[in-house]
């Protein structure tokens, strides 16, 4: 066996490398007590009035709001309609962004007319369309729906597309030497080599549909957690905008634990 001083530079970094995992995976409870301490910091700074609530309210206030909120029933409207909102536009971009992506990865003709396309159009701003596209499709949930899934459309090719070219090409090869056509290749081949791709574009694109579901809620809209926020921050009422900001933390971290719970499942040699 090796002493310490006979080891490689590589040795030591992979064994610095593997001690640190060791020690974050041996320390759970570290993230929940930081969390906890922030937590006790903020109460006792609200609560010593260091900062006036008006501008930053106690966390106990801010859970008291949220429970009066629940008891009424009014969260849960705005909180449906905003799903209701984000699941429909996401579910239209994965779709579209995913056979776009292997439209344009694997043929040729496709990548030459769509790739242009796609790098002219992905910068622009989503939210700035959304006049547009209430001028377009009128002023209800169309224009919604569409700017979501304008948003998460462009991450989900960009990463359908990335995950195509990253197949192996000897996959490819030993299929079509077997005599696989290419609706075969694409169904066998490339889907299961983009799958980790898909997954990596959908926690991207959920970020983005919530970002873009509260700002199209606050120009056009009579419910939803962007309409709630707005109409709080117009009248001064801090709490009940810092529930719904909570609301949206919440429901990204669902979303991202739902994505991993699919991952394991569906991409299972991916452990």
């Amino acid at each position: 066996m090796k002493t310490p001083a006979e080891l490689t530079k590589m040795e030591k970094a992979i064994v610095r490398d593997k001690t640190y995992f060791l020690q974050v995976k041996d320390h759970p409870w570290l993230s929940l007590t930081s969390f906890i301490v922030i937590l006790c910091l903020w109460e006792m700074i609200s609560r010593m009035m260091w900062i006036p609530p008006l501008f930053l309210p106690a966390p106990s206030a801010i859970l008291s709001e949220g429970w009066g909120m629940l008891k009424t029933g009014v969260i849960f409207n705005h909180v449906l309609a905003s799903l209701s909102r984000i699941l429909l536009g996401f579910s239209i971009a994965c779709i579209a962004g995913v056979l776009v992506g292997i439209l344009i990865g694997f043929f040729s003709i496709p990548e030459a007319i769509g790739n242009p396309l796609i790098a002219a159009t992905f910068p622009i701003p989503k939210i700035a369309i959304l006049p547009l596209l209430i001028l377009w499709l009128g002023i209800g949930e169309p224009p919604k729906v569409a700017v979501i899934a304008l948003g998460v459309f462009f991450p989900m090719v960009i990463n359908v597309y990335t995950g195509v070219k990253n197949v192996d090409p000897l996959l490819i090869k030993a299929a079509l030497s077997l005599g696989s056509n290419r609706t075969r290749i694409i169904r066998k081949v490339i889907l299961p080599g983009v799958l980790p791709m898909v997954f990596a574009g959908m926690k991207l694109g959920i970020g983005i549909a919530l970002l873009l579901v509260v700002a199209a809620e606050m120009v056009a809209a009579d419910a939803g957690i962007g309409f709630m926020i707005l109409t709080a921050a117009d009248l001064m009422q801090t709490k009940k905008l810092m529930v719904g900001l909570i609301i949206l933390s919440l429901l990204g971290i669902s979303f991202n634990w739902l994505f991993q719970k699919l991952e394991r499942l569906l991409i299972p040699w991916k452990q």
